[in-house]
């Protein structure tokens, strides 16, 4: 196959600039994300030692490879403590830029009130406000396309998952209006 000499370039006109300030560093994240790993392993295997990490004469107890799983995570959370503060950085990498973040929150802010919304609302209504607010917002898209493909999405995934397979799902007030 012949190499071309042309490249081709898409530019994002909504991509985060470049100067963007920092809103944290890349050992900052590290650090956090160890210590959360290292407090669930800490909880996790208390309740695991609690319910009972022994030998019992029959076998390992319930907790048993559980409790030993948390004290890898937690050796593993120290170790990686232990390299970020031993080891320095010559200059703070940036983790995420204030734009970035943005970015990010635009998507993940949505989504966790989407798994809010949906323990009242149902999957089928909850997923239709989503994917219309994803679609309308975000991707700019007129209101009656965001709308439709809203609708048939959720109807899709009704008929999919209620009608032909039978399985149980969230469907908040929905399922009032169908009877059940």
């Amino acid at each position: 196959m012949p190499e071309s000499d042309v490249e081709i370039v898409v530019d994002d006109p909504t991509a985060p600039s470049s100067d963007s300030p920092a809103v944290t560093t890349v050992r900052t994240a590290e650090v956090v994300v160890y210590l959360l790993l290292l407090a669930l392993a800490l909880v996790l295997g208390y309740d695991n030692w609690r319910s009972g990490a022994g030998w019992a004469k029959e076998g390992p107890q319930s907790g048993y490879l559980p409790f030993y799983l948390c004290v890898i995570l937690a050796g593993a959370a120290l170790w990686g403590l232990g390299i970020a503060f031993i080891t320095r950085a010559e200059e703070a990498r940036t983790f995420v830029t204030r734009d970035q973040l943005r970015r990010v929150m635009q998507v993940f802010v949505p989504t966790f009130l989407f798994c809010l919304a949906m323990q009242w609302l149902g999957l089928y209504v909850a997923s239709f406000l989503l994917i219309a607010g994803f679609m309308r917002l975000i991707g700019r898209i007129a209101w009656w396309k965001s709308l439709l493909t809203s609708f048939l999405f959720a109807f899709a995934m009704f008929a999919t998952f209620d009608l032909a397979f039978d399985v149980i799902m969230p469907k908040g007030p929905i399922e009032a209006l169908f009877g059940r």
